[in-house]
């Protein structure tokens, strides 16, 4: 006679909801993970696009589900709008799961030894022939210049928009 399981799949057992104040504290501690609201829609709209579905098909040889770029820029409008924890719980929950996608590979890389400190001769001078190559470069001369007071440092007129 062949026994039946009893315990209950867990799509049925009850889950435990979280207090409002848990919801908070989570949000609280990993809110620096959610992007700009328009950030999320810009994917979204990359990902529908003409461009976007070749390009993906082109990679994956089918279409991508862009559904979670919609929910995530929903979710961080509502958090946005009227400071709702849960919907910035549901974007922080996405961010995180987007990571672990992305990093996947590295984690269950088992080619590599993974080092706990860098070597011990990181720092060693560089080869006699790369420093006779790159002595004319730009980099190297303004690198000069500054070591001999030539050149004030200036601000980086570089600007990330």
């Amino acid at each position: 006679m062949a026994e039946t399981n009893t315990a209950a799949p867990d799509s049925e057992k009850p889950k435990v909801e979280e207090t409002q104040d848990d919801v908070q504290a989570k949000v609280e501690e990993d809110k620096w993970l959610i992007r700009e609201c328009d950030l999320y829609y810009d994917e979204y709209k990359e990902c529908t696009s003409f461009r976007g579905r070749f390009q993906q098909y082109f990679v994956y040889g089918d279409t991508l589900d862009c559904n979670q770029w919609k929910k995530d820029y929903d979710n961080c409008s509502k958090w946005e709008e009227n400071k709702d924890f849960k919907a910035a719980l549901a974007v922080i929950n996405s961010e995180k799961n987007r990571r672990m996608e992305r990093l996947r590979a590295h984690y269950r890389n088992d080619t590599w030894e993974k080092r706990d400190s860098p070597p011990e001769d990181w720092a060693k001078p560089l080869p006699d022939w790369m420093v006779k190559r790159d002595e004319n470069t730009y980099l190297a001369l303004k690198a000069k210049e500054l070591r001999e007071g030539k050149v004030e440092e200036t601000k980086s007129s570089c600007s990330i928009m």
